[in-house]
This record gives structure tokens, sequence and C-alpha cells, in this order.
């Protein structure tokens, strides 16, 4: 597996080598279940006619190749690689192959909906799996025209990146035929093929498709997506000066995805989940449109101007990331959007950027094994803040006009970073090389903190800050002082609130910078470092602030300011420089005020993690009475039917251990305890089921009968996931075993993982280190990728949070691990356990 990979040099010695590409790809879907036919033309020039090149292909057999009209000999095929020797200035290769269906959610995945019967398709090529589909130079900056044919199945239909110009008579079987593309990169062409229901919108012109599967046509809110994804190509357009640049777009939803979504030009594929088949909060619909506008974006910031190679990721992933955000606050009615990227993506950002493994923004992707593990906190969340942090530093108005520029210079052509800090700097003035070099290629996060001196104020008044100064430090493994542009926050008590008395905004960089605005102003109750949260750095309360921020934090009036204070306070706790015992005083003490529905998701996913995961274990259940106590609670007063009772009766659930609190859970899955508005639905039942189950409050039998009311596949797995939390040895045992067969699809095997790694199973899954240790070279060497790097991230025993893992972990480490990725998941979760026994011992007392 290891060798199907391509490096950057290489890749860089076959740009030099070729170009003016065009493919012709003729696929059968209806060869038979495991494999499917593809005959492919390749038209090319060489520009150094005589020399040798190879053409990229996974395929279990190439029944046919031939170079200029000459035949292959079958040896210059290995597996993963077609060689071509003396090439000509111009050059035709053709390949017929029999290619393999996958269950890993690459290449062409296929799936059977044991609903129906029906199979569904689609392929994921991102990174290096288009050539798991059909032969192709499969790198970034190979652009080429593409014309694609489909035969397939009657009653199916066949989605690509351009309209069909040709397709079968309704219900019968034949060939669908595509218009040609515009210069497309590889990974981010895409065929979908299925029996899948559409409904159809348009916007001045743009006809637009949204598909999924038939047995979840009754759940698919067509308009609420058509809504969003309206309203991002107003935005955009707007913002890039650039029209939409494809004919038509269409968005499916795939089963068994791997990601959130895939921006494959005008045909992108989203996770099946955001098809809700029950009551979800407003802050999951944020997030689907926040994914909706993320791939929009990319139509212009990917894939009609696209990275030359993969070292610049980032670049492509926090533009579309900072660009959808910015499209919610400004174009939908999501307007708190910045509040939810404070509280969520900077506080992913933070979390990745602390870890040993922490990398520049642009990173340095040696080869294509190295990109998959890159999918991070540091190319989306910390990528996407610097963005902000650059429209504040050259100026909103410039910012733009160097997109518009930059669309419009490089329009279907590749690009690096230096094209569009170029753009930026015309439009600025600003010169962004110091900038660049210590923002892109530097790790690390900075902390910001206020330092002042007081004097009494006039007539006995309040006290006066007679000097003040922004202070910056860095972490010693990454001595690096950045500059900032921020604004500071004086917050005052109001009656009952916390309001701004005075913001001023400046230009922060090295250790110290005087603020001269602030002399002689009155001390605050709470002085905000990184107000409005332009900057991206980590920020520490004075003593006077951080009682304030305490005692509190829910008066504090702005939604956004009160995001910052909340994410400096877990924060806290992360660096043990908080107890989780006090953190969660402090969220339970103030989550009642909180009024954004995606703070307060994220407040009690953070808050459980402080009892199971940060907290010391001799304080687990307390905390746990007590969470669930306040949920109860905060259940029965939210008013029925509103995303705060949704999110508090998920959170009761969740924490319900002690025997009276089951006895509710039980009830509700009964119906013996009812709460008005609270809709027992087939998504928080399935959270009820598998609640139960971790608490070994619910057998097998009681599972199975869930999933015959539910006999989905998301019901399927949802039972999975339940059998494997119960807390028994073996169950365990039961989902070990379908863990580590390579017969399990990686969407069954992700859900046996989420059961099996339950936080309070500590003896049960010490049984498993060594195992676990024993499976990672046999998985990496035998299994694809993307099982392997599951495996190795989310088996990782970090629940048996000990100094003997510890060791053991080094000891692994030492032993000589030769394969990248995994060493980065395993000092990854040694640095989860470190962090771990750091805050269980501020906790212990």
């Amino acid at each position: 597996m290891s060798e199907n990979k391509l490096t950057r040099d290489e890749a860089r010695t076959r740009a030099s080598l070729l170009s003016d590409l065009s493919y012709d790809i003729a696929l059968d879907l209806t060869t038979g279940e495991e494999t499917f036919g593809c005959t492919t033309t390749i038209r090319f020039r060489c520009n150094d006619p005589g020399a040798s090149t190879f053409v990229d292909l996974v395929a279990p057999e190439v029944t046919a190749a031939s170079l200029n009209g000459t035949p292959l000999p079958a040896g210059d095929f290995n597996g993963n690689r077609l060689q071509l020797e003396g090439l000509d200035r111009d050059n035709e290769l053709r390949v017929r192959a029999r290619c393999a269906y996958e269950h890993t959610g690459v290449g062409l995945h296929r799936f059977v909906d044991p609903v129906d019967d029906s199979v569904y398709l689609f392929t994921h090529f991102e990174p290096f799996d288009a050539h798991r589909v059909y032969p192709c130079f499969d790198q970034p900056d190979l652009k080429a025209v593409f014309e694609l044919a489909v035969r397939a199945p009657a009653g199916w239909v066949v989605v690509a990146n351009t309209p069909a110009v040709k397709q079968p008579a309704e219900g019968e079987a034949g060939e669908w035929t595509f218009a040609p593309t515009q210069l497309l990169p590889t990974y981010i062409t895409a065929v979908v093929a299925g029996p899948y229901h559409v409904e159809r919108g348009s916007h001045r012109g743009v006809d637009l498709g949204v598909y999924c599967r038939q047995s979840l046509a009754e759940h698919l809110d067509a308009g609420e997506i058509v809504e969003i994804t309206a309203q991002g190509l107003d935005f955009f357009e707007r913002v890039f000066d650039h029209m939409y640049p494809f004919e038509k777009y269409d968005q499916v939803f795939v089963p068994e995805f791997n990601a959130g979504a895939m921006e494959n030009a005008a045909c992108v594929t989203f996770l099946e989940a955001y098809v809700f088949r029950s009551k979800v909060t407003d802050a999951e619909r944020e997030r689907r449109a926040e994914t909706i506008l993320h791939e929009l974006a990319h139509m212009w910031f990917g894939d009609l101007v696209t990275m030359r190679w993969w070292d610049d990721l980032w670049l492509n992933e926090s533009f579309a990331t900072y660009a959808s955000i910015l499209a919610q606050a400004e174009a939908t009615r999501f307007r708190g959007a910045w509040t939810t990227f404070a509280n969520a993506w900077k506080t992913w950002a933070y979390r990745q950027d602390q870890l040993p493994t922490t990398h520049p923004i642009a990173a340095d992707m040696v080869d294509t094994d190295a990109v998959h593990v890159n999918f991070d906190g540091i190319t989306y969340a910390k990528g996407a803040s610097v963005l902000r942090q650059l429209v504040a530093w050259v100026g909103d108005d410039a910012f733009r006009r160097g997109c518009a520029d930059y669309f419009l210079r490089h329009e279907w052509a590749n690009t690096e970073l230096a094209d569009f800090l170029a753009a930026l700097e015309e439009t600025s003035g600003r010169d962004l090389d110091d900038w660049s070099a210590r923002w892109l290629e530097t790790a690390g996060v900075n902390t910001i903190r206020a330092s002042f001196e007081t004097t009494a104020g006039p007539d006995g008044e309040a006290p006066c800050f007679s000097s003040f100064e922004v202070v910056q430090t860095a972490p010693p493994e990454h001595p690096v002082l950045r500059p900032h542009r921020l604004a500071i926050g004086l917050y005052d008590h109001d009656g009952e609130r916390l309001s701004r008395r005075q913001r001023v905004e400046l230009d922060v960089d090295g250790e110290r910078t005087v603020v001269p605005d602030l002399a002689g102003q009155p001390v605050p109750d709470l002085v905000l470092v990184n107000d409005d949260d332009l900057a991206y750095t980590k920020i520490r309360f004075d003593e006077g602030s951080l009682v304030t921020v305490t005692e509190h934090l829910g008066r504090i009036a702005d939604s956004l300011a009160r995001s910052l204070c909340w994410a400096a306070t877990w924060d806290m706790l992360r660096d043990a420089d908080l107890a989780a015992r006090r953190y969660l005083d402090v969220v339970l003490g103030h989550i009642a005020s909180e009024s954004e529905i995606s703070v307060i998701t994220s407040l009690l996913t953070q808050a459980s993690s402080a009892v199971l995961v940060f907290g010391a274990p001799r304080h687990r259940e307390q905390g746990r009475s007590r969470l669930a106590g306040a949920a109860w609670h905060r259940l029965g007063v939210a008013a029925p039917g509103s995303d705060h009772q949704l999110a508090w009766g998920r959170a009761f659930v969740a924490a319900a251990r002690d025997e009276a609190n089951l006895t509710r859970a039980r009830g509700l899955l009964d119906g013996s305890v009812t709460v008005e508005g609270l809709a027992i639905d087939t998504e928080f039942r399935w959270h009820v089921v598998e609640s139960l189950a971790a608490a070994g409050a619910l057998d097998d039998t009681a599972i199975d009968a869930e999933a015959e009311r539910d006999p989905t596949d998301a019901g399927l797995r949802h039972a999975a996931t339940a059998r494997a939390a119960r807390p028994l040895a073996e169950a365990k045992e039961r989902a070990w075993k379908a863990i580590v067969d390579p017969a399990t699809p990686l969407a069954t095997l992700r859900a046996h993982v989420r059961g099996f790694q339950q936080p309070d199973q500590e003896d049960l899954l010490a049984a498993y280190v060594e195992p676990y240790f024993d499976a990672l070279g046999p998985i990496w060497r035998e299994r694809g990728q993307e099982v392997a790097l599951t495996f190795a991230a989310s088996m990782y025993p970090a629940a048996v949070a000990t100094p003997v893992l510890v060791a053991r972990t080094d000891a692994e480490l030492d032993s000589g691990v030769d394969v990248a990725p995994i060493r980065r998941l395993l000092l990854e979760g040694k640095d989860q356990v470190e962090r771990v026994l750091r805050t269980r011992a501020v906790d212990q007392a």
C-alpha cells in the first residue's frame, strides 16, 4: 500500500515534462458487483521527446494498453503505475482496465441500501485516488479537459462535473455522455450514479440539483439547501467580482462518506448526516450551512484557481473556511457565525497548534501520504483565523480587491502562495514577506495578556490606568513573536449586564506593546484583549478580570465577547491553569444566560469532557450527577420544542448514570416519562439507547429491538455503536474482532470504534493496549490507508490515561516506526494522555 503514493519531486518532474492534456473516459457500471470497466484515452504533449514517465492507475487488471499505437508490455504495469517509455512530442495513451469498487469512501465507493437493496455509487479523489477509477496523471498541476461517458443500469441517474448532453430514455439502461469540462485537476473530477432522488431549482440561470438516495427522500429539505446556496452565489460573485465559473451546480448527499463534503467541480458530495432524519438544533443547521458555503467558495478558490501542489492545501481550505463564515455572517440568517467560529473553530486550531506534531500553516508535503494527516485544525481553522488576521492587517477592501484580481489573473491555472500574496500586496500597498514568514512558515500559538499599573482616580473615584501594555509570549519550542492586529475592550457592570465602555484597535508586535490610548482610563471590571476576535492568539486574564469572568461571565452583553471568555476558560482548563471542577462551576453557573445555541452545545460537550476526561476520576460521578441534575432542570424549564430543550435533553441522557436518572432516561425511551415538546424521534432514541448501553442499563435484546425499528444503514451503525459501548468484556471482544476484520466496511468500523472507546471504561480497555500496538503494523500494511489512519487515531487507548501508557507509546516510537502518519498519530495520542495527567493532578485536591 505504501508504494501507492506520489512524491512532490516526482510531480514536479512530471509537470515540467507534460502539457496540453485531455482525457476521454468511458466507464461501464454494468459489469458486476466487484469491478467496473474503464476505457481511457489520454492525449498529451511531451516537452522533451524521447523521455519517459508514468501514469497512475490502481486496478486489478489492465486488459489492453497502447502508446501511440504500440502495445505496452504487461510488465510495464506494477499495480500502481503504468510505465511510459520513449514519448513523442504529441502522444495518445489508450488503456482498457478492470477497476475495483471500494468500500472505504475513496475511489468509486459502492453502497447497497439495506432498506430497498438499491445500489449507490460516488467518487472521492482528494488527494490521490482518481487513479483508482481511471488512469491519469494524478496531481493538481496537470489540469486537463475531461470528456466522460458512463454506461449505467436502468433506473439510474448519473451526475458529473458537466451537464449530460445525451442519456438513455427514462427507465432504460444505456450510456450517459457529458459535455467537456473546463481545465480541471484530477482530484475534483467526479461521478455519482444510482437511483438517486433529485429536487431541482435554479438561481439567476444556474441550474441547482439536490440529490439523496430514495430511502432518505422524505427527509431532504432541499428548500433550505437551495436558499443557502443562492445566498452564497450572490455573495461570492459580488465579493470576488467574478461570475460563478461552471454551467450548473449539483449537491449530492452520499452514503458512507468519509468527510463533511468534497468540492468536486459543480458536483459536490456531502456527508449524508446532513440530511436530517430527526429534529436538530439550529447549531446543526448552521454547521450544514457553513459546509455548503465552504464547498461553494471552493468553486473559485481551488477549482477555478488551483494550488500547484499540496503544500498550499492550507490556503485552499483556509480560504474556503474564512469565506464561508464571512458569507454566513453577511448573507444568511446565521448572523452569529463569527461567535461560532471563535467558540468552535478557533478552539480546534488552538488545540491542534499545541500538539507536538503541530506544523507551519504552509506545510511541507513531501508526498501524498503526508497530505492525509494534514486535513487538520492547522490547515482549516488556524489558517482561516490567520486569514482573518490578514484581512484586518491589510484592510477589508484591499483584501477583496486582491481576491478579485487573483481570480481574474489566474483563472483555470495553478498558483502558489506567492501569487496570492502578490495580489494582496498590490491592492494594500503592504509588504507581506515578514508577515508570511512569521505567520505561515512557523508553528505554535502565542499568548497575549494585559499588563498595567493603576493610580487612584481623581477625588477618590475608581482607579485609573497609569500605564497599559500588551504582553506577548511564545512557547519555548516555538519562540516566535508575531505581529497582530487586535482590539482591546473595556467592560463594566451596567445593572445586570457587562457592557463595553471603550474599544481600542492597534497593531501589536514583539514582547511588549504600549497602549497610550488607555492611560488615564478608569480600570474596568473586565479587560478583554483580542476583543472582536481579530487575532489568532490565546488570551489570559488579569486577576480582576478573571474574577469577573468566573463570577459574571453570563452577564456579558455581547455574544462574541462571551464566546471569547468561554474559549479562554476552556483553554485554561486544558493547560491545567483551571481545575476541571472549577470549569464545571463556571459552565453550570452561567450557561443558562447563554443565548447562542452553537455555544451552548459546545459548552455542554466541553463540560462533559471536563468531568469524564480532564477531571480527576474520583470526582467523576459527582460531576456527572451535577451535570445530569442541571440538564434535567434546564430541560424542564426550556421552551417546549426549542433548540435549547433538545440540547439539554441530549446532555441529560449522556450524563445519566445514577439509578434515578437512568430510570428517567429509560422512561423517555419507553414513553413512561414525557417532557412537553421533547420529540423522542429516531436520532434521539438512538442517543438514549447508546447512552443506556454504555451505562450497562440496556442489553443486546433491547438494542436488537431498536435496530428492528430503524432497519436503515444508519440504524445498523447505531446498533453496532450501542453493542460496543456496553461495559462488558464480551462486548469489547466482539467489537474488537469487527474492528480488525478486513471485511468490515469503514463506516461500520467507525461505528464500532465510537462505542468501544468509552472514557469511563478504563478497566475493560486496558486489556486492549497491547493488541492495539500489535495491530498497527499489520493494518497499515494490509488495509487501505483510510482504515489504517482511522484505527491508529481512534483506537489509541487514550482512555487508559496512565504513565504506563506514555512509556509504552515511547517504546513503540523508539522501536523505529517508520511510517510518518502513524508516528504522528502516536505522538498526538501520547500528548493527550500527558495533558490529561496534568489536568487530573490539578483537579485531584
